[in-house]
């Protein structure tokens, strides 16, 4: 019990230190359960024995027996089963065809080339030296997440490492299942008929489970057969369900069968995806954080003593400096990417949970097998998850600054609120050229903004996954819009320190509209409108303009005139450049106005030039 309540204790605790310091979670996890796992054992308890005994094998232990492969199957299926609920289609056909070679050629080069290489390094046999190169392929974005949200990229180079990890986890999984699959059924002599026929069971079982089960849970969900409050415990047994059926028809096809049912359910009309999905990232962090140290306190002393040779070394080096540089080089032939852009996306290539936690399971099975050199898997594997998160956690937002991919200034926009006004204002901003991201609790609106080709997030302001979001990593200035001065107030609060670095403005109260001489600094747009007027306006004349300006003096007529006329708001001031700038309610955030600046605006157009000021 105590070995139990400690390794959640732990894990907890690490995942608090990893968002303290800004560090994926994995690295103080492994270290964490190196610690209490072989670490203890072969220097700090005399008679040997580990804090935290996990035992694969044996009468004692948290999990004696098989116990601790069942659990991490189930807890993987799950993990991956979350992973596959964030995949949408319309992202992925967004992202180009580096994202397709990167996940299709860029893995068929780190299979081939880590393979061979671990077997020239090692002597391992072909079918040990491929299922080592399977299981590396991965980059999870348990990892590479907190990476990137820390640092502020150009869209292009966070998007594709993002995309990336995303897709390439159950393909590196499926790769491994079925190179294990060939060491099973055939020993040494993999690629058989026999070999053959249970790599197309695993596809067959594994999409025709995920498939149909997953249309199954949506069916039960959207007519309210399922009670609320069980919404997620059933999908929860749904999904072990499916893992478990799945593997009892084709052994190892459960990995896929969940990954396919999560990726149907992400990608349909499923009315309670985004609460399903909150439940499922909270158990996926706690599970995550249970494994990990499962995992790695589960090594034994001589298992890390086999890494102890220059040819540990020799291969990381080649896996991280000289494969993954390659791959990427290989798959981005063509594209719109920059050298320094390659080469950073060379640089990140952090190993997750899937390579971890499946080379712990596949390890130690063909351990029980008798297959020689199956001792290796394990510590290779987790020396390169454990050498290349600690790489990239240290040195990825340096390196950035050296390549010049780190944005020095970030002119995204976030907008909270995404009413019909909202919708109006950043249509214009997209117009020229800004990135412009809305976020609403309202679907409704949240659909009216897709409609309108608009990026919009149908999220909770009170919620924390906008901070995990790396998508948001060049935005810089934040505009609260919405009808509710309590939450404008908050947003700014909370939210300006990360996404407010450049501005951040909210639209004026009632009390503060009547009171201009107290507008305060962070207000938008007018002393003279808030919320309701500004959706009445927009209700009216759905329509942004754009008058020349030719002096200081004619903007502040200008100005003057939309005080008085309520059909009228101004709301930008665009230079010769193009270059935009948010005018403030306080009036005294634009200083300098010249000819050719131009005073943007919503609501009806001017009925006559006003005459110009000097």
């Amino acid at each position: 019990m105590v070995e139990l309540a400690g390794i959640i204790i732990l894990g907890i605790l690490a995942q608090w230190v990893a968002w303290k310091f800004k560090i994926p979670a994995i690295l103080p996890l492994i270290l964490i359960g190196l610690l209490v796992g072989p670490i203890a054992a072969a220097y700090i308890n005399v008679d040997g024995s580990k804090w935290i005994e996990p035992v694969w094998n044996g009468k004692k232990g948290l999990f004696p027996g098989d116990g601790l492969f069942y659990f991490v199957s189930l807890a993987i299926s799950i993990i991956l089963f979350e992973g596959g609920l964030t995949l949408k289609r319309s992202e992925i056909n967004n992202v180009g065809p580096v994202i397709t070679k990167l996940i299709t050629l860029g893995s068929t080069i780190t299979f081939f080339s880590a393979g061979i290489t671990a077997h020239l390094l090692f002597d391992l046999s072909l079918d040990l030296s491929f299922l080592f190169a399977g299981l590396v392929i991965v980059t999870g974005p348990t990892v590479i997440t907190p990476i990137l949200r820390n640092i502020p990229l150009k869209k292009d180079v966070s998007t594709v490492l993002k995309w990336e990890s995303i897709l390439i986890d159950p393909i590196g999984a499926l790769v491994a299942v079925l190179v294990f699959e060939f060491i099973s059924v055939e020993g040494d002599s993999g690629f058989t008929r026999t070999a053959l026929i249970e790599f197309g069971k695993i596809v067959l079982f594994g999409t025709t489970f995920g498939f149909t089960f997953a249309h199954a849970l949506a069916f039960a969900i959207n007519r309210n057969f399922i009670p609320h409050y069980l919404l997620n415990v059933v999908s929860l047994s749904t999904v072990l369900l499916v893992f478990v059926e799945s593997e009892i028809f084709a052994h190892e096809s459960g990995l896929l069968a969940v990954v396919v049912m999560g990726m149907v359910l992400g990608n349909g009309k499923l009315e309670n995806i985004k609460e399903l999905l909150y439940f499922k990232e909270s158990l996926s962090i706690l599970l995550i954080s249970i494994l990990f140290i499962l995992l790695a306190a589960n090594i034994n002393i001589d298992d890390l003593m086999l890494l102890y040779t220059w040819k540990t070394v020799a291969l990381f080096a080649v896996v991280v400096f000289v494969i993954r540089p390659l791959s990427v080089f290989l798959c981005t032939i063509g594209s719109t990417l920059r050298f320094n852009e390659k080469v950073f996306i060379s640089w990140v290539g952090p190993r997750g949970i899937v390579a971890a936690g499946i080379a712990s399971l596949f390890g130690s099975k063909l351990i029980k097998q008798g297959v020689e050199g199956a001792e290796y898997i394990t510590p290779l594997v987790f020396m390169i998850v454990l050498g290349t998160v600690l790489l990239n956690a240290t040195t990825a937002r340096p390196f950035a600054r050296l390549l010049g991919v780190f944005l020095k200034r970030s002119e995204g926009i976030l907008m909270v609120g995404a009413s019909q006004f909202s919708r109006l204002i950043a249509r214009y901003l997209e117009d020229n050229g800004r990135h412009v991201v809305l976020i609403d609790s309202n679907q409704n609106n949240i659909q009216l903004a897709h409609e309108a080709g608009l990026e919009a997030i149908n999220t909770d302001i009170y919620s924390d996954t906008l901070e995990d979001n790396i998508e948001l990593n060049d935005v810089g200035f934040l505009m609260a819009l919405t009808g509710s001065a309590d939450i404008n107030d908050y947003a700014i609060k909370k939210f300006s320190e990360q996404f407010g670095e450049t501005g951040s403005y909210r639209l004026i109260t009632v009390d503060e509209m009547y009171n201009p001489d107290n507008s305060p600094r962070e207000g938008l747009f007018s002393h003279t409108d808030n919320f309701i007027s500004l959706t009445e306006v927009a209700r009216k004349y759905p329509e942004i303009h754009e008058i020349e300006l030719n002096s200081k003096g004619h903007y502040d007529e200008l100005i003057e005139i939309t005080n008085h006329d309520e059909d009228i708001i101004p709301l930008l001031v665009k230079d010769k450049r193009g270059v935009l700038e948010i005018i403030s309610s306080y009036n005294k955030a634009i200083d300098k106005i010249e000819k050719g600046y131009k005073l943007v605006y919503l609501g009806k157009p001017f009925s006559s030039k006003p005459k110009r000021g000097m």
